[in-house]
């Protein structure tokens, strides 16, 4: 994979001009992280109680050389991290769950999401079983903080990578998941998993997108409740993103938020780094794409959440401020702004001074 290998060629030397020009002092960001006693990635914010909770994933060393399958992400466990107010000081909870209490996990253990219903907290995560696929599990607590006690098995039918949960305004619950290259969406494209399939998608430039998938939850909030389905997005004349079109299709990191009635599917371009967002009139899709909104952060990409709180509208996202390297990252927040015409304003979360 030629164009593969070029690209985690660039996240090098990407760090090898990050620590340059961070020594120099020329970065020049636009939030701090919230906290630095560990890494954080893949913020998923929710505001439980009258305090947002953050859960992100734990990134550590590992020591695993970088590659495709992103095998150097080797994470064991997550923290809950909380906040009072905006611009306070972020509380970490400590270990809410850990790989060694997930019964049918193997290995890595990325980024999650959660929910609340009838007063059960749901935490949602991807985890390698031992035959080294992902699927998604859940598990439960009394309080949005934890600890999280596990299922035995993983939710029936899961695959892949990054559950984003949503509940819409009639109750109903909805999860958006999937990632290609090491989030193994691109092996599931027949409804079953290819051990020999593609590690990536770049054969398939002239074929309509890999898309995200989505799924309606039953009220156990445990299961799925019917068929999975592929969260379309489309141009502005109704036809599917091309593979090719790497700026625009998606790559990991949904989320979905509501606003003015209309359905906000955000996400992740992957290795061209850009949250994009497409907007539907269902929660299902299909999603008409309608731009940018975050220009690339430093690091390798970015994964993201949106939540309103106390009448405005926040982002949680991460960079790697704090280390240089791409997989250890550091989570962060800033203000979101909706245009009057329903559009996101661009973000651009560093410059460099000269």
């Amino acid at each position: 994979m030629f164009k593969s290998k070029l690209l985690f060629l660039a996240a090098g030397i990407f760090s090898f001009i990050h620590a340059e020009a961070q020594q120099k002092g020329r970065i020049k960001y636009l939030s701090k992280p919230l906290i630095s006693t560990i890494y954080t990635a893949d913020p998923s914010a929710h505001v439980f109680n009258g305090k947002i909770y953050i859960y992100p994933s734990h990134d550590i060393d590992a020591g695993i050389p970088e590659n495709d399958n992103g095998d150097h992400f080797a994470m064991r466990d997550y923290h809950i991290l909380s906040l009072d107010h905006i611009n306070g000081k972020a509380t970490d909870n400590g270990v809410a769950l850990d790989i060694k209490d997930i019964p049918w996990a193997g290995r890595q253990l990325w980024a999650p999401d959660a929910a609340y219903k009838n007063g059960t907290y749901f935490l949602y995560f991807p985890v390698k079983n031992n035959e080294d696929i992902f699927q998604i599990g859940v598990a439960t607590a009394k309080t949005p903080a934890g600890p999280f006690k596990a299922k035995k098995n993983p939710i029936p039918g899961s695959y892949s990578i990054d559950p984003a949960v949503f509940t819409d305004d009639d109750g109903s619950t909805y999860m958006y998941f999937g990632g290609i290259w090491g989030g193994q969406l691109q092996r599931w494209k027949n409804g079953s998993f290819d051990a020999n399939g593609s590690k990536t998608d770049l054969q398939q430039d002239k074929s309509p997108a890999i898309n995200c998938r989505v799924v309606k939850l039953k009220s156990n909030m445990l299961e799925f409740d019917g068929k999975v389905h592929d969260a379309v997005i489309t141009d502005s004349a109704g036809h599917p993103l091309l593979g090719g079109d790497h700026d625009r299709r998606f790559f990991e990191g949904s989320w979905m938020h509501k606003y003015r009635g209309k359905y906000y599917f955000t996400y992740s371009t992957g290795d061209t780094h850009f949250l994009a967002y497409a907007i539907g009139k269902s929660p299902m899709g299909p999603f008409i794409y309608a731009g940018h909104f975050m220009q690339p952060v430093q690091g390798w990409t970015t994964h993201h959440s949106i939540i309103k709180f106390k009448g405005k509208w926040y982002i949680f996202y991460h960079d790697v401020e704090l280390s240089g390297k791409t997989y250890l990252r550091n989570v962060k927040m800033t203000e979101l702004h909706h245009n009057a015409d329903g559009t996101l304003q661009m973000i651009n979360t560093f410059s460099v001074e000269k």
